[in-house]
């Protein structure tokens, strides 16, 4: 459902999603800096629909190889005939099969992709395999959305594992939602898959995206309904 929606909405995807993702200033202007001082030579942006954020991520970050891939080939087509991807390459293959050796990036990254996959963790995983020291994941927040008494319900409903449960009721058994503006979409959070990442890296910074939000003890778990999360561990000799 989420590619023919992508397929039939490509020619007006750069309009309907300008501000989205990695055209959200807010993000570059918190990671760009962090990746050069990172020294980061190579990186992969996964899910990058037409490409219209990788010049950008090559524009802050000049002297690193910048690649794209993205699952849906009118997506694909429409970057490149159009030339919003500047040259720079593109190709079509899906997050959760990476055709890339273990280790092959410097940094993997993904903006607002994994709040559109039933499985977010395939995905995650196949981030961690192909990067050898940086993982970006800038995406929704699904504990900061809302009234605040609907974040906590929400924040306990998930530390009681009766989330999916909720989830699969709300949703009248789907376990997703549909809108005209985004398609398929799941309830995620980057806190979800935090565990996951934590096992690979050595550090793991979080930063609020939301323009507004109190900062506090749950910040920005309960406060911001999107977040950038960068992960980073030591460059490991091949033997490692």
């Amino acid at each position: 459902m989420q590619r023919k929606y992508y397929t039939e909405t490509a020619s007006r995807y750069a309009l309907m999603h300008s501000q989205e993702a990695v055209g959200d200033d807010n993000c570059l202007r918190l990671l760009l800096p962090l990746l050069s001082s990172l020294d980061v030579r190579s990186l992969l942006d996964v899910g990058s629909a037409t490409g219209r954020g990788l010049p950008r991520l090559a524009e802050g970050l000049s002297r690193t190889l910048i690649c794209g891939i993205e699952p849906v080939e009118a997506l694909v087509r429409q970057g490149i005939s159009s030339g919003v991807t500047q040259g720079l390459p593109l190709l079509m293959a899906s997050g959760d099969a990476l055709p890339f050796a273990d280790g092959s990036f410097d940094a993997v990254c993904e903006f607002g992709i994994l709040h559109h996959v039933p499985e977010p963790a395939r995905v995650i995983q196949e981030m961690l395999r192909v990067a050898r020291n940086v993982i970006v994941i800038s995406d929704a927040n699904r504990f900061g959305q809302g009234s605040f008494p609907l974040r906590i319900i929400k924040l306990l409903l998930y530390k009681l594992k009766l989330w999916k449960a909720f989830d699969f009721v709300r949703t009248r058994g789907k376990g997703y939602q549909v809108s005209e503006g985004d398609g398929v979409f799941y309830s995620y959070s980057a806190f979800d898959n935090l565990h996951q990442i934590q096992q690979w890296a050595e550090s793991v910074y979080l930063f609020p995206l939301d323009k507004a939000g109190i900062p506090g003890w749950f910040h920005p778990l309960l406060t911001s309904g999107s977040v950038l999360l960068i992960a980073i561990r030591k460059q490991r000799s091949p033997a490692a």
